[in-house]
């Protein structure tokens, strides 16, 4: 009796080290970021970091377009690998030993990913990216091949051609890799489009359960990422010029510029509550997708600052003017982005509906400002917002608002 009683609790123990993955509710109360889901998300913090870095030195060096190529195919890379993560997590996260050692897995592909990025910006080599996409593939693909083994009818369909479309797709960059380097010119195209195309086939088959209140806390988490980066480059920049015994008149509007920025840039993503517009697939697809927009330019905004600040103490080879656009393009686009993806559903009547737009053309006039663009920027940001917050207020006030 009592090997029976040590043998069955020994089953209930395997049994809650690895439990069978089923899918989590959509409509779930009270779910919230775990701290896996954390940790996960700090490890993508070196690889924004590299990926800014090498945006930085191109566009000082004078090869703006050369350092805006790589960083569009390097940030890429980045946010797709935290896509594929965050959403099967949002559906499917039982949090059991298996679970965390494939996370844990995972975070280390990240790792070697974020290794790879100065080799993919500086000569195009994308081995080690791609190392690290396969090692995190691996075990994704196994995630979702458990996901199909607690599923039944069209929900294990659906996870198996997740697990099918990454292996093949990921096949795809493996060959692409063996290819002459020129290849990646007409191939990373088509496979950046093929990788994005896989959720959409699958989703089609079955939706999976992932929860609105979660996606977009994650959402507003990565965002926080990507403007805490922005936040750390320009302190770095004006602490390196700092200690070279720089000019303070010609730094201070520079880092108070991009500080009101990066705040504005909090304020406005933070406006509304998203869960309440991302419902169904169709709108789930438009605004993550768009998002890669928003991460992108949020990250850049910090490089941007600093390359402004290596400019203004002459240790960048371009013009005062082209160190304004590296802060007012980024920052327009995040402006009109924003506005597009995020917040326009929640716009009622056309000078709300304009604020964000009308801002990011502002922006990009005050690059002529001189050396205060980037403040002029920082005040045209930090206005929109109050142009925002007043219009909201006013709306309402009208006995007719909702």
């Amino acid at each position: 009796m009592a090997q029976s009683a040590d043998a069955e609790t020994g089953h209930e123990s395997a049994a809650r080290l690895v439990s069978r993955m089923r899918a989590r509710r959509r409509d779930e109360a009270h779910r919230a970021a775990t701290p896996l889901e954390l940790f996960f998300d700090l490890s993508f913090v070196v690889a924004v970091a590299q990926a800014g870095q090498q945006l930085v030195h191109a566009v000082a060096d004078g090869r703006s377009w050369h350092g805006l190529s790589g960083y569009l195919l390097v940030f890429f890379a980045i946010w797709w690998a935290w896509v594929n993560f965050t959403w099967f997590a949002s559906a499917y996260d039982n949090d059991d030993v298996a679970y965390r050692l494939a996370t844990l897995v995972q975070i280390a592909g990240v790792l070697v990913l974020a290794a790879g990025v100065p080799r993919a910006f500086q000569r195009g080599d994308f081995a080690v990216v791609v190392l690290g996409y396969v090692i995190m593939r691996v075990a994704q693909t196994g995630q979702w091949l458990r996901a199909a083994r607690g599923e039944t009818g069209a929900a294990r369909t659906a996870a198996r051609t997740y697990a099918a479309g990454l292996v093949v797709v990921q096949a795809g960059w493996v060959l692409l890799l063996l290819a002459p380097k020129d290849a990646w010119l007409w191939g990373f195209g088509p496979l950046g489009v093929a990788d994005m195309a896989v959720p959409a086939i699958a989703e089609r088959i079955h939706p999976t359960s992932w929860h609105p209140h979660h996606i977009g806390e994650r959402y507003g988490l990565f965002t926080i990422i990507t403007l805490g980066e922005s936040v750390s480059a320009a302190t770095i920049a004006v602490q390196t010029a700092l200690d070279d015994q720089a000019d303070l008149g010609a730094l201070l509007p520079i880092a108070a510029g991009g500080l009101i920025i990066v705040f504005a840039a909090y304020w406005i993503y933070f406006a509304v509550p998203i869960h309440d517009y991302v419902q169904s697939n169709e709108q789930a697809f438009i605004w993550g997708y768009g998002h890669y927009v928003i991460f992108g330019s949020a990250a850049a905004i910090g490089a941007g600052i600093a390359v402004a600040v290596q400019q203004a103490t002459h240790h960048a080879r371009i013009s005062t003017l082209a160190a304004a656009l590296s802060v007012t393009i980024p920052t327009a686009l995040y402006l009109v982005a924003v506005w597009l993806v995020h917040l326009r559903p929640f716009k009622n009547g056309l000078a709300r509906q304009a604020v964000l737009p009308c801002g990011a053309l502002l922006v990009l006039a005050v690059s002529f400002a001189g050396h205060w663009a980037e403040f002029a920027a920082g005040l045209v940001a930090a206005g929109s917002v109050a142009v925002g917050v007043m219009l909201a207020a006013r709306t309402l006030r009208r006995p007719d608002a909702a």
